[in-house]
């Protein structure tokens, strides 16, 4: 694979807490060819996302699994993607306040994001 090829693949953020789950959707992305980072936080996931209309809360650095990503540093790292999977239940951050965050702010609002839950809540579903 060419650098051009890595740079043009679909790149997914996965947001989840639980790192058995993060460590399966990666598994399953991979499996098809995406390129994948996963962070155990809203906050991680919007500092990796790179300037936003808000602040940044938490600037610890991201845990990045991306096959063409190098290694964490302390400086800000950016990264552009396709498209935020997030879990719905995280703690600090919750991934309807990630959505909130991510559509509210004018560089980020065209990522497409999908929530998911293994809790069948009705009230949060409708939301």
């Amino acid at each position: 694979m060419t650098v051009l090829d890595a740079e043009s693949r679909f790149h997914v953020l996965a947001v989840d807490d639980s790192i058995i789950d993060r460590k399966l959707i990666e598994m399953l992305l991979k499996s098809s060819s995406y390129q994948v980072t996963t962070v155990d936080s809203g906050n991680k996931a919007l500092e990796l996302l790179g300037p936003r209309d808000n602040g940044a809360e938490d600037a610890s650095p991201p845990s990045s699994s991306s096959s063409s990503s190098s290694s964490s540093s302390p400086d800000h790292q950016e990264i552009d993607v396709s498209l935020i999977i997030t879990d719905y239940c995280m703690p600090g951050m919750t991934g309807y306040d990630l959505l909130k965050r991510v559509k509210g702010s004018s560089s980020l609002k065209d990522i497409p994001v999908v929530i998911m839950s293994s809790e069948n809540v009705p009230a949060r579903i409708s939301r």
